[in-house]
């Protein structure tokens, strides 16, 4: 009998990078624990770690290249795959322009080593700026409010959890995330340490979630109107002592833009945020937030945190850059148990000084519609249109990586629409899932436990500076590849020098010599391997550490908990805080009129309503808004083919209030039918007081009923997407972000006849 070893290694597959170790026998593995000497988590793991193994043996996982013939796929070599994808892009770019080629990169991206240190260069050898991802349906307003007011898109302020003295969370459920742009595995300990020092953990959110269940506190608030209650707890803040605390001394003085000081603009622009007009449009009580005001008084200020609601909705721009005002109104930026700035081992942010890539906004505009760039990306929610919309620049192929789409992006049966009209796809990913399967050619890399795996992105967001190396756990098989591999082949058939002549599609253009220099340097950097660029990374880092310090501790290095680090964190030009940003003025002009709006709305609906009481309309129910979730046992579509994790009741239902179902006639359990003006779904509805009347709750990343897909555990728990019924004309309009949260919806029963 084969005795077990163990390896240490990260679990990489949602932000909290829990170290885990992995027992193996004969090839297989045994188990998968916690590491108790990891210094991140300590021991803690959840239960999606398990997965780690059933990725690697997942019978639907593809393990060679694949192309398209007639209506199916079928397996070829790699290089007749890499030919054929560099054949395919060549001749569409020939035709219509490097633009033409778009490039879509999924969350798990950043997962991968790999990736992220290979990806994005072979991806500057394409010569396109038709780049969309996953980050503008999800944190890009928080990256936006890095980027204006700290001077780096990564420069994100992270929660001090482990020293906090009080947490107000907002649209957050770290309970179910781990703490999303704050990796914090075991958060459940931390925010328990923190009720244990005294302190109260306050969640505010339209549905009571497991974060909220487990805090000390819970207030309902009306979907999209968090930035209104941020901005008067700004107000009243400032009216207290102290207001600014430490964070003064860093922020600038106005410009010709501002007119004045940042703080005095900032103090200009929430004077008219009433706490009464405030109560009356969040639905939170004028005592409750005076209550709330009251825990950013004081030496020791509770910390504001908010994640995926704040992002995804119509004011997420605004929201996410109101937080880091409120924190440092509060005085808890920069100091220990407030928010706080990493300074992790291979350091991104630092480097921006020696390479310059802090990040931009609005330098271009998208075709159809014209919504801003973000460092090079288009919002994903344009991604359909450019795709469908006939024109110059009309995108006619696209490279999908570790990305689906199709049930990830607003109105995702318009983008499933659109991709059988592209004139080429290539997917580098290793499932036949819902928009793999439109591609021509589908690359498949390896899996977790097969490739080395170091976070370069999430330790950017760390509540610690830690650093873990993970070794590969099985060799790759013979024909197997990495992604780094795949993308350093695609890259050598791509570069000018090394054109193939066998070729039948036509040459591209001739490069300029900077362009030639440029792509030798790339491929120079890409041929080193990731682990190469990793140890360079490390050495120039903070720590001046190397791989080889990593590889000989291998559950990790702590370097200590965070630090103040103001002002030399900064990365702003003239080195000061910017906390009046111009083009956030706008957005609180137009938060302003939609208060107004929904006041008069409002005193309408009520004086038509006592002076019709008989009238059919008073008959009818309750308007509702469409609201998302998360479950611990998920992270998005791709963790839907694990049969572990898939166990148990079905998690792709409609959460709705008694008195909404009620006045539906709607009983638990019931298939009800859920529309907008994009589409319909039909599940089952959950009738719980976990949500607040008016709003219905569905989760993200099921939909998997298509039959062309080869994803049979998925398949078996198909549920609906609620991107069949979500807008992609909805959008925050500041910075592009999709905005999930709010859709208007009806619902009805199942069985009655389709509404017109």
């Amino acid at each position: 009998m084969v005795p077990a070893m163990g390896q240490g290694r990260t679990c990489n597959l949602c932000e909290a990078m829990c170290g885990v170790i992995v027992e193996t026998s004969g090839g297989a593995v045994t188990s998968i624990v916690g590491d108790p000497d990891d210094p991140l988590s300590k021991g803690h793991i959840c239960p999606k770690a398990t997965a780690l193994a059933e990725l690697y043996t997942d019978p639907d996982r593809l393990t060679a290249p694949m192309i398209r013939r007639g209506d199916g796929f079928v397996e070829v070599s790699w290089d007749e795959a890499f030919d054929a994808v560099v054949d395919g892009l060549r001749r569409v770019q020939a035709r219509h322009g490097p633009e033409a080629v778009g490039v879509y990169m999924g969350n798990p991206s950043i997962h991968a080593l790999g990736a992220m240190t290979h990806g994005q260069l072979f991806f500057r050898l394409l010569k396109t700026r038709s780049r969309f991802s996953a980050t503008s349906l999800d944190q890009l307003p928080h990256m936006l409010a890095a980027l204006q007011m700290f001077g780096h898109q990564l420069l994100v302020p992270v929660p001090d959890i482990d020293r906090a003295h009080g947490m107000v969370i907002i649209g957050a459920n770290p309970l179910a995330s781990n703490g999303s742009m704050m990796s914090a595995p075991g958060v459940k300990g931390r925010l328990r340490d923190i009720q244990l020092r005294g302190g109260r953990v306050t969640v505010i959110d339209p549905r009571r979630t497991e974060t909220a269940a487990f805090a000390d506190e819970h207030f309902f608030i009306r979907p999209g109107t968090d930035a209104a209650l941020l901005a008067c707890l700004i107000r009243l803040r400032l009216e207290a002592p102290n207001p600014w605390g430490n964070a003064r001394r860093f922020i600038r003085d106005g410009d010709g833009a501002s007119k004045g000081d940042d703080v005095d603009v900032v103090r200009a622009a929430v004077a008219d945020f009433d706490i009464d007009s405030v109560a009356t449009f969040t639905g939170i009580a004028p005592d409750v937030i005076t209550q709330l005001a009251a825990r950013f008084v004081g030496p020791r200020p509770a910390t504001a945190y908010g994640r995926f609601g704040v992002c995804t909705q119509d004011f997420g721009g605004l929201t996410a850059y109101l937080l880091n005002v409120l924190n440092m109104a509060s005085g808890a930026l920069d100091v220990e148990g407030g928010v706080m700035f990493t300074r992790p081992a291979v350091d991104l942010v630092g480097a921006a000084r020696l390479i310059g890539q802090r990040g931009s906004f609005g330098r271009r505009k998208s075709r159809v519609r014209g919504a801003p760039a973000f460092s090079g990306e288009f919002p994903a929610a344009c991604l359909a249109e450019e795709i469908d919309t006939p024109g110059d620049g009309q995108l006619r192929a696209l490279i999908t990586h570790a990305g689906n789409p199709v049930l990830s992006t607003p109105d995702g049966g318009r983008l499933e629409r659109a991709l059988p009209g592209l004139e080429f796809m290539v997917s580098i990913d290793p499932y036949v899932n819902e928009t793999t399967t439109h591609a021509h050619v589908i690359l498949p890399p390896t899996t977790s436990l097969e490739r080395s795996h170091y976070d370069l992105v999430l330790n950017v967001l760390a509540v610690r500076n830690t650093a873990r190396y993970s070794a590969p756990t099985f060799a790759r098989g013979e024909n197997a590849r990495h992604d780094w591999e795949i993308f350093t082949a695609l890259a050598k058939r791509m570069a000018p020098h090394t054109l193939d002549e066998r070729s039948s599609s036509p040459p591209r253009p001739p490069w300029s010599l900077r362009g030639r220099l440029e792509a030798e340097a790339i491929g120079a950097i890409m041929r080193r391997g990731p682990e190469a660029i990793l140890d360079m990374l490390l050495r120039l880092g903070p720590y001046r550490t190397s791989l080889g310090k990593l590889k000989a501790h291998t559950s990790g290095i702590d370097f200590g908990p965070l630090q103040p680090c103001l002002p030399d964190r900064l990365q702003t030009q003239d080195h000061r805080i910017h906390a009046a940003p111009g083009i956030y003025a706008a957005e609180l002009h137009r938060l302003t009129a939609r208060m107004s709006a929904a006041s008069s709305s409002s005193t309408s609906s009520s004086s038509s309503s006592s002076s019709s009481v008989t009238s059919e309309c008073a008959a009818e129910a309750p308007s509702l808004v469409l609201i998302g979730r998360r479950d611990l046992r998920s992270n998005n579509s791709w963790m839907h083919n694990s049969p572990g994790l898939m166990r148990g009741k079905n998690r792709c239902t409609v959460l709705m209030h008694p008195d909404d179902a009620a006045a539906r006639a709607l009983h638990d359990g019931q298939d009800v039918a859920l529309s907008t003006t994009t589409g319909r779904i039909v599940l089952p509805v959950e009738v719980t007081s976990s949500v607040m009347p008016g709003v219905v709750c569905v989760p993200h990343g099921f939909g998997h009923h298509r039959s062309q897909t080869k994803l049979g555990v998925a398949h078996a728990h198909a549920g609906v997407s609620v991107n069949d019924v979500t807008d992609g004309a909805r959008i925050d309009v500041l910075t592009g972000n999709a905005s999930f949260s709010g859709t208007p919806v009806h619902v009805e029963a199942a069985d009655l006849p389709v509404s017109t």
